[in-house]
């Protein structure tokens, strides 16, 4: 508890990855690089699934916003590690703390709520593709996505507000990158105990919940293609889903690991990597697991750069 004549902090500093001057310049050209291709690599995937006619699909559809999700999700850390490294003010106001934890959580969380539906479009289009284009058509899938964003605007909002109303009298030293919920709930000097159960259960609701979806839809995918006649037909219905699961295990793996088993022990380092994987380089990945992976993304691809080549020539 707290003296009645405590100061409230006006602003924390986030220690981030400590070292050396020039270790600190290496990781700030590394995340220079990871952010330029990772807003290349999605905007790719944005502007090709929006004007190419062969990515005109509920797939893509997904995948557009995912990308979009994914951009704003790197977008709130990232900028401000950088800005903090060559300024070398690592410090950051109270309101900006909460907002970008809030901005963080609420990106992340309608992140897992798109992939659990991007995994129950796909249990859809294997399991039933007879009934596929009526029961997840133009409508549905908007209606989807709008919920997945909305779901995460309200999943989070609660304990936003409750860490708001925390008060913190020192130290303001925050061992991370960016405003995490557990670091910051260390630092004050009132009663969390309110705030870490909603955290945890909401949390805990939103992982495990879309994850259970998640695995439900890919159970019964599985199930499919097992009794596929063919090893072609086998190959061909996983080929669809492959990508999607490989971001499935990234993303919730380094989750699982920092919110749900949380604990004072857990070394920060160990957290601090985890949160690099979950929110800096899985957004990295994406583009490169879906386009690499996927014939017709490669294609529309190829067809936009031999325009712009063509294009060009012509001018010239």
């Amino acid at each position: 508890m707290y003296s009645e004549n405590w100061t409230q902090v006006t602003e924390f500093v986030l220690i981030g990855f400590p070292g050396s001057w020039s270790l600190q310049i290496m990781l700030f050209l590394g995340l220079l690089v990871i952010y330029i291709v990772t807003i290349l690599g999605n905007l790719l995937i944005i502007v090709l699934s929006w004007t190419d006619h062969r990515l005109q699909t509920q797939m893509y559809f997904f995948l557009r916003n995912l990308s979009l999700l994914e951009l704003g999700w790197v977008s709130v850390v990232v900028p401000k590690m950088m800005v903090s490294i060559i300024t070398r003010d690592y410090s950051i106001s109270f309101p900006a703390c909460i907002l970008q934890s809030y901005l963080y959580f609420l990106l992340a969380t309608s992140d897992y709520f798109l992939l659990a539906v991007m995994s129950l479009d796909r249990y859809l289009a294997i399991c039933r593709p007879l009934h596929y284009e009526t029961l997840m058509n133009g409508p549905i899938c908007i209606r989807l996505v709008i919920a997945s964003w909305i779901s995460g605007f309200f999943w989070v909002l609660c304990p936003t507000i409750l860490m708001a109303s925390l008060p913190f009298c020192g130290p303001n030293v925050i061992d991370h990158f960016f405003c995490d919920s557990w670091p910051l709930m260390q630092l004050s000097c009132g009663d969390t105990q309110l705030l870490k159960l909603v955290a945890f259960i909401l949390s805990t609701a939103a992982l495990l919940g879309s994850l259970g979806l998640t695995s439900v839809s890919y159970v019964c995918i599985f199930a499919t293609v097992f009794r596929a006649p063919t090893a072609k037909e086998k190959r061909k219905a996983f080929s669809t889903c492959a990508s999607h699961l490989v971001v499935v295990v990234i993303a919730y793996g380094g989750s699982i690991f920092l919110y749900i088993r949380t604990s004072e022990s857990q070394s920060m380092s160990l957290k601090k990597g985890a949160s690099a994987l979950v929110c800096i380089i899985t957004p990295l990945l994406n583009p490169f697991i879906f386009s690499l992976r996927n014939d017709k993304v490669k294609q529309a691809l190829w067809d936009a750069l031999k325009w712009h080549r063509n294009i060009g020539a012509r001018r010239l």
